[in-house]
């Protein structure tokens, strides 16, 4: 049975590889449960898809240096940006497709952390329209 270690995931926001920043990469998509039962159901549910959404989360080490990750997403702050993220940062194929969309950057947390913490934050952004995925 085929195993996979996420050692060198690869992440790109608004065209800028943020890999060297990130401890975790978490890309969801999940659609929408309408329950479309009826009498003639025989007594069981029945759903169908409704509307589909994703969410993109991603765990940040700060860094505010300049063209560091402070500098790269402060200015994304509220707007919608594209997005891609794969398994591993090799050559996007059948064995490591690549995902791609877009996402509000709808926070950002340039402090967080108490005394000797290291500084880092998770953040997850809403995806807005579809999730592609592709092999080539």
């Amino acid at each position: 049975m085929p195993k996979m270690v996420l050692k060198a995931a690869y992440l790109a926001i608004n065209g800028v590889d943020v890999t060297a920043f990130t401890s975790k990469i978490e890309l969801t998509a999940e659609v929408e449960e309408k329950d479309v039962t009826t009498f003639a159901s025989g007594g069981w549910t029945e759903v169908l898809g409704g509307i589909a959404s994703g969410q993109l989360a991603v765990g940040i080490k700060q860094d505010v240096a300049a063209a560091a990750i402070d500098s790269i997403m402060w200015p994304l702050f509220g707007t919608v940006v594209s997005f891609e993220t794969r398994t591993s940062n090799s050559a996007v194929g059948t064995s490591n497709p690549k995902y791609t969309g877009n996402v509000l950057v709808k926070e950002w947390k340039p402090i967080a952390g108490g005394v000797g913490d290291t500084a880092e934050h998770d953040v997850t952004y809403p995806t807005s329209g579809a999730i592609v995925r592709a092999t080539a």
